[in-house]
Parts: C-alpha cells; sequence; structure tokens
C-alpha cells in the first residue's frame, strides 16, 4: 500500500496537475494551428503556386494496379506539417522568452528594506533624547 500511496502523492502534486494541464491545452493548440495552416495559409499559397494543392503533393514511386494502391511520398502533406511546426515552435518561443522576461523583472525588481524591529525604534528615540 505505500507505493500506491506515494504514486497518489505524486499524481496529486501541483507540478503534475500543471504539466497535464500544459499538455491538453498544447494539443489544442496544436489542433488550432493545423486547421489555421491547412485551411488558411496553405491554399492561397498552393494559388500563388498555380493552383497547387499542398496536401496532394506525391512523388508516385509505383503506380496504382488493379489489385494494389499507389506507392507514393507525399512530400506535400510533410511541407504543411513542417510549417505547422514552425508556427507552433515560435509561439512555444515567445511564451517562453515572455516568461523569461517577466522573471528577470521580478529579480531585478529591489526589495524594499526591512522595517526596523521595535527595539531599533526604541532605542534611536533614546538616542535622539539623549542628543537633546
Amino acid at each position: 500500500m505505500g507505493m500506491m500511496s506515494e504514486f497518489k502523492e505524486f499524481a496529486v502534486k501541483g507540478n503534475v496537475m500543471d504539466m497535464a494541464v500544459g499538455i491538453i491545452i498544447g494539443a489544442a493548440f496544436g489542433k488550432i494551428v493545423s486547421a489555421f495552416v491547412g485551411g488558411v495559409m496553405m491554399p492561397p499559397i498552393g494559388m500563388l503556386l498555380g493552383g497547387v494543392d499542398f496536401s496532394e503533393l506525391a512523388y508516385v514511386i509505383e503506380p496504382a494496379t488493379a489489385t494494389a494502391e499507389a506507392v507514393t511520398i507525399k512530400w506535400g502533406a510533410f511541407v504543411q506539417t513542417a510549417i505547422d511546426f514552425l508556427i507552433i515552435a515560435l509561439a512555444v518561443f515567445m511564451v517562453v522568452k515572455a516568461m523569461n522576461n517577466m522573471k528577470k523583472k521580478e529579480e531585478e525588481a529591489p526589495e524594499a528594506p526591512p522595517e526596523p524591529s521595535n527595539e531599533e525604534v526604541l532605542l534611536k528615540e533614546i538616542r535622539d533624547l539623549l542628543k537633546k
């Protein structure tokens, strides 16, 4: 039972939950970027290149026969996925850069000097009275 309680403690820790939320949001963001690249970016790029549909671009190694499908290298889908990756990598880089800048600002901010204790305040008052 000790191992089960250790696992429960590990799984419920804040870091694991934060990581799980990050993975879920990252997967959703990946789908959004894929839809953006496939549906918004690639059609105009394909149109500029003469009406090319990148998802259909492929190199045929062996043509289709009556009993088998064609053997192809789908390099257009690879190009589209590579663009997806670049956009996601850029977005993650920007988020990490912003977080690092915020951490730097927190570290650079000078801390306020601590309030003097009651004893110090009383000793200063006594000193000032003695000076008079």
